[in-house]
């Protein structure tokens, strides 16, 4: 919810604190952490390379785009970066909506104004969590449109010609396969066989099997794009109490409180070492609770399992970072490393802002190095080839 805004047991059961302290103190002494796996994570996220400037700084200090950016979406493509972020019920001065950005390093961002012509003029809808997909030559643009009714939001697409837009709305709907009236946080997902698929949030009102009632994940297959094929499948719902959103939540809609309301949301995948990870975030995105875990599964429609009992990759640093969430995952321009982009909120509370930090591949599983609030390398630029 946002308002403008090969043993598992190995990786859930592992003291998650404990874990994540002894991670960080061997990445500070600069023992070996890096991503394995580079095959699938060149697929998964591009292989596009840009050349080294000589005189680009050396360490750059998060946020490293101080406006407003929640929800941050970052394509890679053509050697150049573009990143999406929510606007909520905000215009941009171009009269259009979502935040756009380009780089070529991921630190250096210039905003190129917004990325898509609002489907309706009416100031009453909200726009969410922005995500783009390419295929055969046409940019796709999915996101959650609605706010006129209470919980009531709806995914659709737009599309383009070139990845900076401007995007149009395509007037298609992917409805839900239970007609859930609110479906939010679009994330769409092309595994190794050319198969796209689409996760979302949705909500959940039911406690069976001792889950929360609350916004949770699943996933559909795409049909050219546009459409679902109606075979949802639940991914992950809450389970433990560090995903609260609010206790006594009263909703009309359903004519209920719900003692205690969960949300889990922003959903991203990646494949790697034959495995799905679906990372989301959790929590009341306004809360110092507020961060990042995942679930594992062996096919990308599930069954998803290894959910953690806290926010096991990225996480508040009490007085430094709150509310660090909502992410994607992209390739540095090494073309090897990878970076979680994600949003965090300013000191005063008013805007959440872009900030990357590297994601690494620990025994205990996929783990953010950070959030960093002091200075740190440039992402390593692409190394020319050697001469044979």
């Amino acid at each position: 919810m946002k308002v403008f805004g090969p043993d598992l047991t190995k990786l859930t059961n592992a003291p998650d604190a404990a874990s994540r302290r002894d991670f960080l103190k061997r990445l500070a002494a600069g023992i070996g952490l890096t991503a394995a796996g580079a095959l699938d994570v060149r697929a998964a996220l591009g292989s596009e390379v840009v050349a080294p400037n000589p005189r680009a700084p050396k360490t750059y200090t998060n946020p490293v785009y101080a406006g407003s950016m929640p929800d941050p979406f970052v394509l890679r493509h053509g050697g150049r970066y573009y990143a999406f972020g929510t606007t909520g019920g905000e215009r941009k001065s171009d009269g259009r909506i979502f935040t756009l950005l380009r780089s070529t390093n991921l630190v250096d961002w210039r905003e190129l104004g917004g990325a898509l012509t609002p489907p309706s003029s009416d100031p009453a809808y909200q726009y969410w969590a922005p995500e783009v997909a390419h295929n055969d030559g046409t940019f796709f643009l999915y996101y959650a449109m609605g706010g006129k009714e209470e919980e009531k939001f709806e995914i659709r697409v737009a599309t383009s010609d070139t990845p900076q837009g401007p995007y149009q709305d395509s007037g298609t709907k992917l409805l839900d396969c239970e007609s859930n009236r609110f479906t939010i946080d679009p994330h769409p997902y092309k595994d190794v066989d050319g198969q796209w698929y689409f996760f979302y949030a949705r909500n959940f009102l039911d406690t069976t099997g001792g889950v929360y009632p609350g916004t949770a994940l699943v996933v559909d297959r795409l049909i050219g794009m546009t459409k679902l094929a109606g075979e949802c499948r639940t991914v992950v719902r809450a389970r433990h109490p560090w995903t609260l959103y609010q206790a006594n939540r009263r909703m009309d809609v359903y004519d209920r409180t719900f003692e205690e309301w969960h949300t889990i949301e922003g959903a991203f995948v990646r494949r790697h070492r034959g495995r799905y990870y679906c990372f989301y975030s959790g929590s009341n995105y306004q809360t110092a609770n507020y961060g990042v875990d995942y679930v594992v599964a062996d096919h990308v429609m599930g069954p998803y399992t290894g959910q953690g009992s806290e926010a096991r990759v990225l996480k508040g640093i009490p007085g430094k970072v709150r509310g660090p969430g909502h992410h994607s995952i992209v390739l540095g321009p090494d073309g090897r490393t990878e970076y979680i982009v994600y949003h965090a909120w300013d000191p005063a509370m008013k805007v959440r802002q872009l900030c990357i930090d590297k994601l690494v591949w620990t025994p205990a599983g996929p783990r953010c190095a950070g959030p960093t609030y002091t200075p740190q390398p440039v992402p390593a630029a692409a190394q020319p080839a050697r001469a044979r």
